[in-house]
Formats: C-alpha cells, structure tokens, sequence
C-alpha cells in the first residue's frame, strides 16, 4: 500500500500568515509547508483550469487546494467527464517524466531477451511480492526487450542483504531470476564485494519512488506498479496516446 508524506489535512485556517499583497501561489506554500513532512519539499504551486483549484506538487505526488488553502485535497485525481480522461495521471506523468538515457545503467542488473531492441527499467524490491508477480507472468512473455533492473531496497531491512548477495553472484540475471521466480535464495557476498545498494537508493529517492515495481520506458515516462503484458506491450511501443 501506497504511504503519503503528508499530514491528513481537512482544514486550515485561510487566515494564518496570510499578506494582502501575497500572490495565491505564494500564499498556499506558506499555509502547507507547516502541515507537510519537513523532508518533503513543495517543489510547484500551479493554478489549474477546472473548479478553481491549485495544484500543489510535493514529493512526487499531486495535491490540490483553494487559493487559500483553506481545504487540501489528498489522493484525489480530476477526471475529464466529456472525455473520460484522467487529467490527474496525464499531469502526473509530465510532472514525473525522466530522461531514460541519464539512467546510471551501470548500476542495473541487465537482461537482453531476444534482440533486446526496446528498453525498460524498473525498481524492485527483493521482498516485493508484486515484483515477483510481474516477473513470473508478464515479464515471462515479452521477448525482443532490454531489461535494467535496479534492485531498490525499501519493505525490508533484510532487502539490502539480499540485494547485495545478488549483485556479488557469477551470474546476477540466474541469481534475481532464482530468488524472484523460484525462491532459491543467493550465496552470501563475499566481504570484499561492493553493491550499488545506496546508489540505487539515492537515485530512488531522487525519483520520488515510493512502491515497487516502478517501471520505466524509453520515452521517459513511468508506470507504478503490475501491469499486463497487452499495456506493457503498448507502453514498450512508444507514448501513450491520450
């Protein structure tokens, strides 16, 4: 299950700290900042165009309030009822688009299945029971892909360890694939061996990626979670047409 960073907010007082002169956006980041995680940082206040609500961009996820942040808006998408569309994911897959090529690939477990022509990464967790899923069913039936996985270790303390041990294999690929698909857990590391774990973790948390899987394509864009072999098949085929 997903966590949010930040305070369940119902109601604020649209008075506190508040200037005549102060700009909406301005305003609204003076009345959160108090109420969010102090790790999390306000990175946007943007003014949309539906219902008079501002976007508030925080720690990789979309929250909306009133220009006087009045009321704050946790965990609900917008959705375009004439078009179906879901503004909210469309705006948080802009927000949180990345440049693929700047990944640290080396850093990253590779599989080439097939010509490996098309790429993907994705964050998993060793402990990560819908890591497993994906890898067992959907995973399993694409062919012609380049696979980095980057091994991200946040459900457990023990993820680190076995991260590592899989990472010091002779073979890294056998050696995720036996844990992840079959359960056969890695020999120790040796002690001289050096895992990319707090790189890996250091860019994750860069990423704002808070559940594993998280899977990204080519173009930049990202999917969090399992997905089906028909939509990962559509992903690895280019963007998504909205």
């Amino acid at each position: 299950m997903k966590r949010h960073k930040f305070a369940l907010l119902l109601l604020l007082s649209p008075l506190f700290g508040i200037c005549a002169d102060e700009t909406p956006e301005a305003t609204i980041r003076k009345v959160l900042a108090p109420h969010i995680n102090p790790a999390v940082k306000i990175e946007s206040v943007t003014a949309t165009p539906y219902a008079g609500l501002y976007e508030v961009h925080a720690g990789g996820e979309i929250l909306y309030t009133d220009k006087t942040a009045t009321y704050l808006l946790v965990g609900a998408h917008v959705i375009d009822i004439a078009s179906s569309q879901d503004l909210t994911s469309r705006r948080m897959e802009e927000i949180n688009k990345i440049k693929f090529s700047d990944l640290p690939f080396e850093s990253a477990v590779k599989l080439v299945k097939g010509n490996g022509k098309r790429v993907m990464a994705i964050f998993e967790d060793p402990n990560c029971g819908y890591c497993k899923r994906f890898r067992q069913t959907t995973l399993k039936e694409v062919d012609n892909v380049t696979v980095y996985t980057f091994m991200y270790n946040i459900l457990s303390d023990d993820s680190a360890v076995k991260s590592a041990n899989i990472w010091c294999s002779p073979d890294r690929n056998k050696a995720w694939d036996d844990w992840m698909v079959d359960g056969k857990a890695a020999p120790q590391a040796p002690a001289n061996c050096k895992s990319p774990n707090d790189k890996v973790s250091e860019l994750g948390h860069k990423l704002n990626i808070n559940g594993t899987p998280a899977i990204f394509f080519a173009d930049g864009t990202r999917t969090p979670g399992v997905i089906d072999l028909k939509t990962l098949e559509a992903r690895l085929a280019g963007p998504v047409t909205k």
